[in-house]
């Protein structure tokens, strides 16, 4: 019997495997999945605004607002004004989210593991290497759009 068109779709397989990986993570550790990845990020990009940070997490500035605020209140982020604008506020990881963060490393190698036993090495880097083709393709492919005067945004008011 052949498997629904669904699980031959490589976008639906990388979005299950991505879900399941969160799932797994998010048991292993006492966060939750925003909160985890909120350090996670942060941790790569240090200084970043609210904005830009609920940009990458693909989530509200609002929500993520309230979600800083749970971060700030248990000691692992701190905002700081930024010189340059007065009303922007930068985030940064505090010294305390060090142990947070080196749980979730670990939690982290160890989920990467359990995913990929029994793929050969050899297969793992193919793997590796198709993802970053179809990602660059994908990234080409939003610059075309952007780069086209008919899908971008225009401000006529």
């Amino acid at each position: 019997m052949q498997p629904p068109d669904s699980e031959r779709n490589p976008g639906f397989l990388i979005y299950e495997v991505l879900r399941l990986m969160r799932r797994n993570i998010g048991r292993r550790i006492q966060l939750t999945q925003a909160q985890w990845r909120a350090l996670a990020l942060l941790s790569r990009n240090q200084g970043i605004n609210q904005a830009g940070l609920a940009e990458l997490l693909e989530i509200r500035p609002i929500s993520l607002a309230r979600l800083i605020d749970r971060l700030e209140a248990a000691g692992w982020v701190q905002r700081k004004r930024d010189p340059n604008d007065r009303r922007a506020v930068r985030l940064y990881l505090t010294d305390q989210a060090g142990p947070v963060l080196k749980q979730m490393e670990t939690c982290l190698s160890e989920t990467r593991e359990l995913m990929l036993e029994g793929v050969p090495v050899a297969e793992r880097d193919r793997f590796i290497e198709t993802l970053s083709t179809m990602k660059n393709n994908l990234i080409a492919a939003e610059l075309a759009l952007q780069d086209n005067p008919l899908t971008e945004d225009t401000d006529d008011n």
